[in-house]
């Protein structure tokens, strides 16, 4: 058998196993197959979406457009308008998929996401309070980043009795998430109208006119907490049994769950500097995800892509409903996540979260 060959015949069952020098890599078949469809429909999605709307262009011209050839008005609408919008939208639902299913995982609870647990209510109200009641020098984005950071802390803290699962930890996390959502309302409140205006879109979740340098932060952060959440997969999986038998297994748990949490800080924080609270996503995209593949594993990859094409869709389906009005992705989101939320309480489930 030659070694240095990519693809190796001799893989269990299922899976495809690559092989590179002295590396190589297991893949399940199953999620293989369901990270390339929904990579082909978020392409067809944003193909779509980019020629969609009152000045209708076709795939050749948008994908001449984005390249900066074409006619100008063309180039504009694209390149200025349109594009910055999706890869918002993108980034964003990637971001909050991920980090959701990282925190279902790490909680062993299907309800365990940023939104629930009040780690979007946390971002939310420091990157008001950077607008509202304390202007400082720092954007938005990174005060969002230590909101996220402080509710996380204070959930796990007070939740500390029964871990970092269960239903202790989700009743926590809601109150911590009620506090935060409180002193939001309570800045805007006392503040003056143009300070509200600009604050409202990181109350409500929405795409339109998103600051580039909050979209370039997200692009970063994503790029480094991807590959970093696809290496502990293993650990995660391991970490779905009970602690004595992952321990058994080799995983060093309190680091394994202080890099998940912080991971998860770390995307929803970012996600939530761009479009603000977007419910639904970091609840319904590891759902779709583990149920195309499943359940095998912990699907944070296609967890990502499935709330990427959420989002976008969303976002679309905002701008289309009513127009030229337009209703933020936020809205749409919570019109049906509430739905959403209730079918998977009333689900009859196994025990196991994940």
């Amino acid at each position: 058998m030659n070694h240095s060959a990519p693809f190796v015949l001799h893989a269990p069952a299922g899976y495809y196993l690559l092989r590179l020098s002295r590396y190589s890599l297991l893949l399940h078949r199953r999620s293989l197959l369901v990270g390339l469809l929904l990579s082909a429909l978020l392409l067809i999605s944003a193909t779509a979406i980019l020629s969609a709307g009152d000045d209708a262009l076709g795939p050749w011209n948008v994908l001449q457009a984005a390249l900066g050839r074409g006619e100008p008005l063309q180039v504009f609408l694209i390149q200025e308008l349109r594009l910055p919008r999706l890869l918002a939208g993108l980034l964003s639902g990637a971001a909050l998929g991920a980090a959701g299913c990282l925190l279902q995982t790490l909680a062993r609870n299907r309800l365990a996401t940023p939104g629930v647990i009040g780690i979007d209510n946390g971002a939310t109200a420091f990157a008001v309070a950077s607008i509202v009641a304390v202007p400082t020098s720092l954007a938005p984005s990174a005060l969002a980043l230590s909101g996220a950071a402080t509710a996380a802390v204070l959930t796990f803290a007070l939740a500390a009795g029964g871990g970092a699962r269960g239903y202790r930890f989700i009743v926590v996390g809601i109150a911590v998430g009620a506090l935060f959502g409180a002193l939001t309302n309570l800045m805007l409140a006392r503040s003056d109208m143009d300070a509200a205006n600009a604050a409202y879109p990181w109350t409500v979740g929405s795409l339109n006119a998103r600051p580039a340098d909050s979209v370039m932060l997200l692009a970063i952060g994503l790029a480094s907490g991807l590959p970093l959440a696809r290496l502990l997969v293993n650990a995660l999986t391991l970490m779905r049994f009970s602690d004595s038998v992952a321990i058994g297994l080799g995983v060093r748990l309190q680091r394994m769950r202080l890099l998940t949490l912080a991971l998860c800080v770390w995307l929803t924080a970012l996600a939530v500097a761009v479009v603000g609270p977007v419910g639904l996503i970091a609840l319904a995209a590891p759902e779709m995800a583990r149920h195309l593949c499943s359940r095998h594993g912990v699907p944070v990859i296609n967890a990502a892509l499935s709330g990427a094409l959420m989002m976008i869709l969303a976002d679309w389906l905002g701008r289309s409903l009513l127009a030229p009005i337009e209703i933020p992705v936020g809205i749409i989101t919570a019109v049906v996540g509430g739905p959403f939320l209730l079918w998977i309480l009333l689900r009859q489930t196994p025990r196991s979260s994940t």
